[in-house]
């Protein structure tokens, strides 16, 4: 695109990079794009090496042009009169700044190549042409490009090369597109990525960094389509996208979310823990001195919103837990940061948009995770938290805006919340705190069981008025896929309940044919009272009665958490890209990328089973866990490692190889067998090391539930 021609073309994606290839007019044409790896210290640099090989029997006169459209900003329409392009006589590039940018006004966007351009324009009006578009670029009619920079000028970048090339001949042209911190720093940058050796070697380091994070774990399961995802593509998805670059198609922001990136850390804690401890520290300072938090923000400002959403807060402590269980690194409890400080919100506001200050206050992570659970502790009219203008689900904004509406699925999490966090207090002689936290988690749980058991299932939540939302009386909505799942991940539910909670979700929310697993079921269309924005989705569209992949994930974590692998293994596939890929008749119905996450899955009848926002999803990290830790039954602790497998019964095991620092253990799972000893001390020696373990075979859920893991042994 935009300049399609009927011959073939092939677009290649790894890990770091893409490239495509195309044969035409007797040229061989490969364009790799990529960004030097992300680490401390990075160039802000694209870099696309374009390969063009003459396989004709003339000599050919051939031109190769780039074109950009410069943004600098948020969106082209704000900025386009802010923007000032010159060209740099030194370095042979196009510069551009925007002056006007609060965060970034010193900073000078730049274009490149080489062989250096012979021509260049910073006009796009002139480049397209009048009422033009990049299908047929006015510009690309005459001979070369007008030379024409400055201000006053609709901004773009473009760059014009020239050469020849004999029968058989090849040619590299370098495109390089960044930003730098002034002008000089520019022309270096410049210097050095112009450079077909340094581009090679960049591109080799971006391609072995990425071998090294994305195989610290691999697994060799029964499904090729499960390996794919899990050895490259989910972490890839969570970090690159959700952790870095927080921008998608579907999703132009680069925010950070509170809740969001939180969970989307918890998925590197293997590969890449010091990642997972600078995004909870990160977070931790986004935290208001009154103990809420920031819902999202953007860097370096800090500018973002403080709201009433009820859960946000409640996943510092959530992760902190998790990243102190698996990686042990204690000290991270007493790890330092900042609050903020700002206006709090008047009772008639729902959310505000302003920069906080940062506070003089600050204090442990241990008290940071202290503040945000006694901020997130609050009773409503029948015992439960409050739900406030959203808990997970950001769409029941109006359920309770006047205060008193609550959330039955936050009840579950905060009971999960007060337990992990119970064993830290624990673990820190904090002896009266890990009580309270525990008597609370169990009369909390007490308290749903009493209100919010609705015959076959729990209920959603309850409006300011006291109606129920997710219930038999409803008639739409009437049966949300969260609390049922959530009664058995937080371990709290009654053992029966829950597992009638999860055959209403198998009979109710999961749809085989279509591979679907619904959020909610009818979908909203006229409710009174109106739960809020989601309403305003098409009934079958996102989390308004279509997929909610996020939520879908946490189904399957509920079906292996009760023992039942085949369940959790056939609803993840069902979850599985791939699988909505495999006939050209799928991806005619799916219509997204086949090896990413899509966020949410339309149940709309017209376009039933068409996959929504893809890339940016934090289901991506979760569905990596879930297989990882769930059904593959992963658990690190430290230095100390148990394989607690919950496999299907026609799995006949797998193969899984961690990397220990310079270790490497290869752990062969059978599935059968009698069990015996299950833990494995780990020890870096720098050596190999192969473990056989045997698990008992499950039992399919719909030959009866269990409500405990199988046995394994080593």
């Amino acid at each position: 695109m935009p300049k399609r021609e009927l011959d073939a073309y092939r677009a290649r994606h790894g890990q770091g990079y893409t490239e495509f290839e195309h044969n035409s007019h007797a040229l061989e044409q490969t364009l790799l794009t990529f960004v030097p790896v992300h680490t401390e210290g990075a160039d802000p640099v694209r870099i696309q090496r374009l390969r063009i090989k003459n396989t004709s029997s003339r000599r050919r006169r051939l031109s190769v042009t780039s074109y950009s459209e410069l943004v600098l900003g948020t969106h082209h329409e704000v900025t386009q009169t802010h923007i000032i392009s010159s060209w740099d006589e030194a370095a042979k590039a196009l510069f551009a700044r925007n002056t006007y940018h609060p965060d970034y006004g010193g900073r000078v966007a730049f274009a490149a190549m080489a062989p250096e351009a012979v021509s260049h324009t910073g006009d796009r009006t002139l480049f397209l042409g009048r009422n033009g578009s990049a299908d047929i670029p006015e510009a690309l009619l005459r001979g070369s490009l007008s030379n024409r920079t400055g201000p006053g000028l609709d901004p773009c970048a473009a760059l014009q090369t020239k050469f020849e090339l004999g029968p058989g001949e090849e040619k590299v042209v370098i495109l390089v597109l960044g930003q730098a911190d002034d002008a000089e720093h520019a022309r270096r940058l410049i210097s050095s990525y112009c450079s077909a050796e340094t581009v090679e070697q960049e591109l080799a380091q971006t391609r072995e960094w990425w071998d090294g994070l994305l195989t610290t774990i691999q697994v060799k399961t029964p499904v090729l389509s499960v390996d794919l995802l899990m050895n490259r593509w989910l972490l890839y998805q969570t970090l690159s996208c959700r952790i870095w670059g927080r921008s998608a198609l579907y999703q132009s922001s680069g925010a950070y979310g509170f809740r969001d990136q939180l969970q989307d850390a918890l998925a590197v804690v293997y590969s890449a823990p010091e990642i997972a401890r600078e995004m909870i520290l990160r977070a931790a300072s986004r935290q208001f001195v009154e103990g809420d938090v920031q819902h999202w923000w953007h860097p370096p400002s800090g500018e973002g919103i403080r709201s009433r959403c009820s859960d946000d807060l409640l996943w510092l402590p959530f992760a902190v837990c998790h990243y102190v269980d698996v990686t042990s690194d204690t000290g991270i409890l007493d790890a330092t940061t900042t609050y903020i400080e700002g206006p709090q919100l008047k009772e008639d506001e729902r959310e505000a948009y302003f920069q906080p200050a940062v506070s003089i206050e600050y204090a442990t992570l241990f008290e940071h995770c202290r503040r945000a659970i006694e901020k997130g502790t609050t009773r409503g009219p029948h015992g439960l938290p409050l739900i406030g203008t959203g808990d997970w689900n950001d769409g029941l904004n109006s359920v309770g805006d006047e205060g008193k509406g609550e959330s039955v699925w936050l009840a579950w999490f905060l009971v999960d919340v007060l337990k992990k966090f119970g064993g830290l207090c624990d673990s820190r002689n904090e002896e009266e705190l890990a009580r309270r936290y525990r008597e609370s988690a169990r009369s909390l749980s007490e308290t749903v069981e009493r209100t919010s058991w609705d015959g076959k299932w729990y209920r959603r939540a309850y409006f300011d008025d006291g109606t129920p939302l997710g219930s038999r009386q409803n008639e739409e909505a009437c049966i949300d896929s969260l609390p049922q799942s959530w009664s058995v991940i937080s371990g709290a539910g009654n053992a029966e309940r829950a597992e009638q909670a999860m055959r209403s979700v198998d009979e109710r929310l999961i749809r085989r044919k279509e591979k679907l697993v619904l959020l909610c079921t009818p979908p909203f269309d006229h409710s009174t009272p109106h739960p809020g924005y989601i309403m305003g989705y098409p009934p079958g569209v996102r989390e308004n009665g279509g997929q909610y992949t996020h939520a879908a994930v946490w189904v399957a974590m509920a079906f292996a958490r009760m023992g039942d692998g085949g369940s959790a293994v056939e609803v993840l596939q069902m979850l599985n890209p791939i699988e909505h890929s495999r006939t050209p008749e799928d991806c005619a119905t799916y219509r997204t990328e086949p090896y990413v996450v899509a966020a949410d899955i339309y149940s709309l009848e017209t376009q039933m089973g068409r996959g929504g926002w893809t890339w940016y999803t934090g289901s991506a990290g979760w569905m990596y866990r879930v297989w990882l830790e769930e059904v593959l039954g992963f658990k690190l602790r430290g230095d100390r490692l148990s394989i607690e497998p919950v496999l299907p019964e026609n799995w006949p095991g797998y193969v899984l190889t961690f990397r220990y620092g310079r270790t490497e253990y290869r752990i062969e799972v059978e599935n059968g067998g009698e069990p015996s000893k299950q833990e494995i001390r780990l020890q870096d020696d720098r050596s190999s090391h192969t473990i056989h373990i045997y698990t008992g075979r499950q039992t399919s859920r719909n030959k009866g539930l269990t409500s405990s893991p199988p046995s394994v042994g080593v």
